[in-house]
């Protein structure tokens, strides 16, 4: 977990840079438009459907109208912020994702070749699958939030699974070979799972939230592009004139 430890540290320390600050502004204002706008036009409604499904009609069936409203008002909110958080990461992951790649790999890892196959296409086709699995298994999972502690657990998980399948593969694409993703994703599988999983923690802080999937980009770089490092065994490779 030492590279868990380490991305976060390097994330941290390139928040003295005003333009690292500005690429994790930018998705969070969107998202949080996006949340007002919602919140003000579609949460009552939102609220009202939830109310007409399973397990909410369960429980009004039950006597326990009170717990089904809870539930549903608990589940318009988390609804709110997880699409608000999917507007975020899909902006950090097609637009900042990118820039911040770039910004390190002309800084802090010049040492490494850019010995991938990037490509704008794949990147988007990747967040955009992630980003709709990501929402299939949220309703998919909504009864089991009856459970006590899962409606908690359920979307930590979720959002640590889409944290790491949308940035690990962006994170890598430009600098490491086929070979060299299949093998970094079977060694650090659980760790790469671990730091998406800090990162859907610190999303749920107030304020701090929206700020987290370009926060969550830049983390990955970092831990990506490391890892490539010691997978090469330090070694400066470059390949002339396929990059420029």
């Amino acid at each position: 977990m030492d590279l868990v430890v380490l991305a976060l540290g390097r994330s941290l320390a390139d928040l003295r840079a005003g333009r690292v600050w500005l690429y994790l502004l930018l998705p969070a204002l969107a998202a949080l438009v996006l949340a007002v706008v919602l919140g003000f036009s579609a949460l009552g409604w939102l609220v009202g459907q939830l109310l007409d499904v399973p397990p909410m009609t369960w429980l009004a069936a039950w006597g326990l109208v009170w717990l089904a409203h809870l539930l549903a008002w608990l589940g318009g909110w988390m609804a709110l912020f997880a699409l608000a958080y999917l507007c975020a990461l899909l902006i950090a992951a097609v637009v900042i994702m990118p820039l911040l790649l770039k910004h390190l790999a002309d800084s802090e890892y010049r040492d490494l070749a850019a010995m991938g196959r990037d490509s704008f296409v794949a990147a988007t086709v990747n967040s955009l699958g992630a980003a709709i699995l990501f929402v299939v298994a949220w309703l998919a999972t909504i009864p089991l939030w009856l459970i006590p502690g899962m409606s908690l657990l359920i979307p930590l998980l979720l959002m640590a699974w889409l944290n790491r399948r949308t940035f690990a593969y962006d994170a890598l694409s430009l600098h490491a070979t086929d070979a060299e993703w299949a093998c970094l994703r079977a060694q650090y599988r659980w760790p790469l799972l671990m730091l998406g999983l800090v990162m859907a923690l610190l999303a749920h802080l107030p304020v701090v939230g929206l700020l987290v999937p370009a926060l969550a980009a830049l983390s990955f770089v970092h831990f990506g592009l490391e890892a490539l490092r010691r997978l090469r065994g330090g070694a400066i490779v470059s390949i002339q004139g396929e990059h420029s």
